[in-house]
Order: C-alpha cells, then sequence, then structure tokens
C-alpha cells in the first residue's frame, strides 16, 4: 500500500471506532461486540506503531471514551479515571506478568485477582466519612456529577462507620442492574409497546444519566466497589489492605477477591473466577489482575490511558454453532431496517436462541453471512445474540450472498440510504411497520402516556385500518374498539377517556411523541422550555435551534428536516384540529411573572432548598431553568461544592447567586 492509502486506511478506523465509542459511551447503544471493538483498536494499534509519523495527537488509542454529557455538570477526578487494556490470550496475560518482572527485578510479585464487571463506571468521593459526590469516568480527567441518582442506591451508606478513615478518599467502581431488575423493566417495556433494552449494561447507562432521580429510584440501581483513586492522607499499603477495609466500612464489594504469587497462581485464579462468575449478583465479563503493592503501582506508572499494573483478561463469550435458515428485516420508527437472522434453534447460555441481529447491510457484507451458512453466534448479556463468524469450511457450494432488498418488505416502498449514514431506511410514512412503531412510541409513558394503547391494541388498530396516523387515534370511538379482541365495553371506554386526556399533555411531551430522529426526552424539554410553541419550533431556523442550551449541529439540522417535510407539517395541523395541545399553557402563564425572560443555572446543594424546588420557585416566577452556563444565562444560583458551571460562570462574568441573594432577588421583584 502507498503511504496516502494507508493514512486512509487509519483515518477510516479512528472514524469508526469514534462512532463505536459515542454509541458505547454516550448513546449506550452499541453496535458490536468488545472482541469486535477491541479488534478494530488494535488494528489501528498495530498500523499506529508502524508508521508513528501518521499518527494525530487525539487518536482513539491513546484516550479514555468520553461518557459525558451537557445536561450533567462536570467535575475533574482528583486522581485520573484510567479504563484498563484488555487481553483474550493467556501468553498475553503471561507477557503483562514478565514486563513487571523485568520492571521489578523479582518474580515474588503479589497481585489481586478479582472479577471484571460489566457495568458503568463510577468514583465516589467521601470526606470526613461522608459521602458527597458520584462522578462517572467522562474523558479519565474529568465525568458528570451523578450524585442524586447514585443516592437512590439502596444499601450504599451515606457515612462510614466508626472514627477511622481519611480525610478525603476516591472509591472507584461500578454501577449495575442485576438481572431480575432487567427482566422486570424489559417485560414492562414490552407491555407497553416499547423496544426492549438489549443488555443490563445498556441500560444502566441510560438510568445513571436521567434527569429525574424518582425514576432512576424506580429502577433499582446497584454498586460494586472495588478501586482506589485519590487518597489523603495514605491510609493503605497494599490493595488486599483495600478490599479489606471496604468491608469493615460496610461498602458493597466484589463478591471474591483472591491474593495470588507469581503468574501461576494468577492464572489459576482467573480460571476459577471464570467457572464462577455466573453466580455472582453481577455480569461480569472477566477477571481484573492488579498489583497488590500500591507502591510498586506508583512506580510502574502508566500511559495515557491505562495503568502498567494492571490488565483485565476478557473471558470468552458463550459462544454457540448453528445454521441460518433465513434473513428477514425489521423496520424500525424511524424506516431503519434492520437485518435479523432466524437461526436453527440452539442452546445458548442457559436459553434457546432462534435468531440474531446481523446490524445493517454493511456488517452483512464485511462477514458475508448467507442463507445456509453454520455460523458461530455469541450472546454476551444481549436479549438478540449476534452473528460473530461464518465458518467457512462448512459453506455449500450452492451457496449465494444475500441480497439486501431494494424494497421495504412491508410496504414495497423504494428503500433509501442519506449521505453519511450507515443505515438503509423506508422514506414511507405509511409503512405498517413505521406506524405501529410510532404509535407505541407516542403512547408510551416517556411521550403522552397513554395508558392502555399497548402493542397488542396498536398492533390490532393498524392491522384492522382504524389508525393509519397518529393524528386517527382522536377519532377512535367506542365502538370501533369494542371490535377488537378481548376489548370488552368498559375498556373501550377507558382507552377513550385517556386518549383524550393525552391532548392536555405537556408540549415537550407531545415533541418527544413525534419521532424526530435524534430528539430524546432532554433536547425535548429544552425545547419546550425555549419555544413553548410547536409553531415556533417548526418554523426556527437552525441558528434559533443552535441557541437552545443543549441542542447541537446534529440536533438543529434534524429538527430543522423534520419540519421541512410537507406531510409532518399535515401531521402537527390534525393534531391541532383534534384539540391536542400545541402550545404550553402553563409555561405560557408563567413567562408573565416577576422573572419573566431570566435565565438560570443551577450549581451545588442549597442550603434550604432541593434543586427541584428551587427550579419550580424560579419557574413559577416566570424565569427558565437550563442545564450548561453561556453568555445568555442572567444567574447562576451556586450552592455548596459548586463545582464548574459556576468556574464557567465567573470566566463569563455572569451574576452569581447564594440562596439568600435568591430570595432577595424574588422579594425585590
Amino acid at each position: 500500500m502507498s503511504s496516502r492509502e494507508i493514512e486512509k486506511t487509519m483515518e477510516k478506523l479512528r472514524a469508526e471506532i469514534r462512532r463505536h465509542d459515542d454509541l458505547y459511551f454516550r448513546k449506550a447503544e452499541p453496535e458490536i461486540t468488545d472482541p469486535e471493538y477491541d479488534r478494530l483498536k488494535r488494528e489501528l494499534a498495530d498500523l499506529e506503531a508502524r508508521y508513528p509519523e501518521l499518527v494525530p495527537d487525539d487518536t482513539p488509542t491513546r484516550r479514555v471514551g468520553d461518557d459525558r454529557l451537557e445536561a450533567f455538570e462536570t467535575y475533574r477526578h482528583r486522581q485520573p479515571m484510567q479504563s484498563l487494556d484488555n487481553t483474550y490470550s493467556e501468553e498475553e496475560l503471561r507477557e503483562f506478568y514478565r514486563r513487571l518482572v523485568r520492571l521489578f527485578g523479582r518474580e515474588d510479585l503479589a497481585f489481586v485477582v478479582e472479577p471484571k464487571i460489566d457495568g458503568v463506571a463510577v468514583s465516589l468521593t467521601f470526606e470526613r466519612g461522608r459521602f458527597v459526590r458520584a462522578v462517572t469516568r467522562g474523558n479519565g480527567i474529568e465525568g458528570d456529577d451523578i450524585t442524586r441518582n447514585v443516592k437512590t442506591i439502596h444499601g450504599l451508606p451515606h457515612r462510614l462507620p466508626g472514627g477511622r478513615f481519611p480525610e478525603i478518599i476516591e472509591i472507584r467502581g461500578e454501577i449495575f442492574i442485576g438481572n431480575d431488575e432487567f427482566e422486570r423493566i424489559n417485560r414492562e417495556r414490552e407491555e407497553q409497546g416499547l423496544a426492549l433494552y438489549a443488555n443490563p449494561r445498556n441500560l444502566t447507562a441510560g438510568t445513571v444519566k436521567l434527569l429525574d432521580p424518582k425514576e432512576v429510584g424506580r429502577r433499582r440501581l446497584r454498586i460494586v466497589l472495588h478501586g482506589l483513586g485519590y487518597c489523603e492522607p495514605r491510609f493503605f499499603e497494599r490493595l488486599s489492605d483495600f478490599h479489606e477495609t471496604l468491608a469493615g466500612w460496610k461498602l458493597p464489594g466484589v463478591d471474591r477477591y483472591k491474593v495470588a504469587n507469581g503468574i501461576d497462581e494468577v492464572w489459576a485464579a482467573v480460571e476459577e473466577l471464570d467457572q464462577l462468575r455466573h453466580g455472582f449478583a453481577y455480569a461480569t465479563d472477566g477477571a481484573v489482575v492488579k498489583l497488590d503493592s500500591l507502591s510498586r503501582q506508583e512506580e510502574a506508572g502508566s500511559t495515557a490511558k491505562a495503568p502498567r499494573w494492571a490488565i483485565a483478561y476478557k473471558f470468552s463469550a458463550e459462544q454457540a454453532e448453528t445454521v441460518v435458515e433465513g434473513i428477514f428485516l425489521q423496520v424500525g420508527r424511524t424506516g431503519t431496517l434492520t437485518p435479523v437472522a432466524a437461526l436453527r434453534p440452539v442452546k445458548l447460555a442457559g436459553t434457546t436462541v432462534s435468531r440474531a441481529t446481523l446490524h445493517n447491510r454493511d456488517e452483512i457484507q464485511r462477514k458475508d453471512v448467507r442463507v445456509g451458512d453454520t455460523v458461530v453466534v455469541e450472546k454476551a448479556g444481549d436479549i438478540i445474540p449476534a452473528v460473530v463468524e461464518v465458518v467457512l469450511e462448512k459453506r455449500s457450494d450452492k451457496s449465494r450472498p444475500w441480497p439486501f432488498p431494494g424494497h421495504c418488505p412491508e410496504c414495497e416502498s423504494e428503500v433509501i440510504r442519506l449521505p453519511g449514514e450507515v443505515a438503509i431506511r423506508c422514506p414511507n410514512l405509511s409503512c405498517p411497520a413505521q406506524v405501529r412503531r410510532r404509535l407505541r412510541h407516542y403512547a408510551s409513558r416517556q411521550c403522552m402516556d397513554i395508558e392502555g394503547l399497548g402493542e397488542a391494541v396498536v398492533d390490532q388498530l393498524v392491522e384492522r385500518g382504524l389508525v393509519e396516523r397518529i393524528p386517527d387515534l382522536y377519532d377512535l370511538t367506542r365502538e370501533q374498539l369494542m371490535t377488537l379482541d378481548k376489548f370488552a365495553e368498559k375498556a373501550s371506554e377507558n382507552l377513550v377517556r385517556a386518549i383524550e386526556e393525552s391532548k392536555g399533555r405537556e408540549l415537550w411531551r407531545l415533541i418527544h411523541g413525534l419521532g424526530i430522529q435524534h430528539i430524546g426526552a432532554t433536547a425535548s424539554r429544552d425545547l419546550a422550555a425555549s419555544f413553548n410553541d410547536l409553531d415556533r419550533i417548526a418554523n426556527a431556523s437552525e441558528e434559533e435551534l443552535l441557541a437552545v442550551e443543549g441542542i447541537g449541529e446534529i440536533t438543529a439540522r434534524s429538527i430543522a428536516a423534520y419540519f421541512s417535510e410537507k406531510q409532518n407539517r399535515e401531521l402537527v395541523e390534525a393534531l391541532r384540529e383534534r384539540g391536542v395541545h400545541t402550545r404550553d399553557a402553563v409555561a405560557a402563564e408563567k413567562r408573565d411573572g416577576p422573572l419573566s425572560g431570566k435565565t438560570f443555572v443551577l450549581t451545588g446543594t442549597l442550603p434550604s432548598l432541593t434543586r427541584q424546588e428551587a427550579s419550580d420557585t424560579i419557574e413559577a416566577a416566570g424565569g427558565r431553568v437550563t442545564g450548561s452556563v453561556s453568555k445568555k444565562t442572567d444567574y447562576v444560583l451556586a450552592g455548596e461544592e459548586a463545582g464548574s458551571k459556576l468556574d464557567k460562570a465567573r470566566k463569563l462574568g455572569v451574576a452569581i447567586l447564594d440562596e439568600k441573594g435568591f430570595r432577595e432577588l424574588l422579594g425585590r421583584t
């Protein structure tokens, strides 16, 4: 390959890794397995080692994935929170040991071997024994403050018992959702006609970043602590001492860890964890091997993204061979066509698997999956397992590549692929599959909250031609509903009443319910607070949309594109004609209050007001609360332990109030 071809290959790998980083860390919607992701990174790292002159400073092989979101306040870790280097090979694990032996000139090194928890990394700060803050890994240097959400975790003490503890200590761990709770939440979503969460880790990642702690509390998060960050004064000599102390402080630690001397004991401990891992309360995908001596950890140091004194050995995901008996397409709410393999049923990870996701057209072509192929399928906690590879030596001579259809399987519309997107889409908004999914989304608890309009009811309404688009819901009669299977008079009356009540929902729920691409609940709230009127949003320019806190270029472009379509404007008009509120009347009244037109940002803990009480007070007086500080912010209301938002306010010259000053402002106005 020429130098230019090599550079292009590296640029393509970096772009692909960054896309997967965004899907995994920010959106909690990974498309590929950990081994596939690690393969991409290793391929790039190998090229960078051979051609160091072509390596930019921001290459993803030299940094930690970033989970920060604009809606959260950020805090700087006192000690960087790094990720771990991974290996899937016993030989590479032994080479890790040999590197440390060469560094210290001795072979009698002690290690702690503990389970690798498949959760969401978090750092808890305790000051003088009091829990004060929980922060995500973020970019390794600073992360998002999720203290309010972590405080909902049952069994996590807010004060350490006894009187002996450091002045300040950062304790690292993983937040997770147990399998039973995961299944309960998915059952509820299935009843509501909502998409199921792929695995507990994705659900956990989405939950810790919810803005409503009450909703977080309903999902029963759990936590396990295993790592030491900053500690002042020095309190431990060995990592094993730290684990014992965690137990004494009544903090939830790992179920099982072992101190191992030498690589043979380390490997035996790793193999033992592999046998025991299915009995743990949390999902584990490997074993972590760390030097026991903290002073030796300091001496070994770290790279830009990972410590040299620790490594994660990833267990092989459970796999099985089976045959692809067919390939079919699922049509999503936005028209995305997702290919799925119909498999000859096979036992895998305790369940019978009969289908596996193939993700998209590019993925099918890359793996060259064909009907009739023998394939290896893998289930690493996913509801829908994935095809890992094709067993080519078992492929028939008569096998032919599977042609991705040029037309939608539901409505026969010609499919399209938008520039810059991987997804293939059906552009027909009247496609029955899209209609079903849009209706389920619109009626869900997170949107218009129409009780009784679940998946089975929606399917019947669409199948019988009673509903072809969202506004048709408001034309349904009791008599029509009584024709549905298992729908008696009382159920029909209740559903008609629930649909009628949805007309008065808050504007943000309607915005979210429309299903605009890239617009979730948080962005919907921001838009409603800024514009107060769906017509104003529909007529806003991209520049006006970008002026809204939390709305970026991709989101603004998506909103503008949605309302540029005639059929979408007609849909909104049809909803208005049927009495659906497209203007937030409550917000309109608040605009005329004493704080009318003033924008506030909250940070830290106030002496007597909770954050929700302060927000309600501001909004009741006509003001507006946003999540981030900008030149357009009028006031920052700061309490104890205020963080990065206060620093930014000072830099921008934004007026800063404490609670007393805030009350005085309310009194003056």
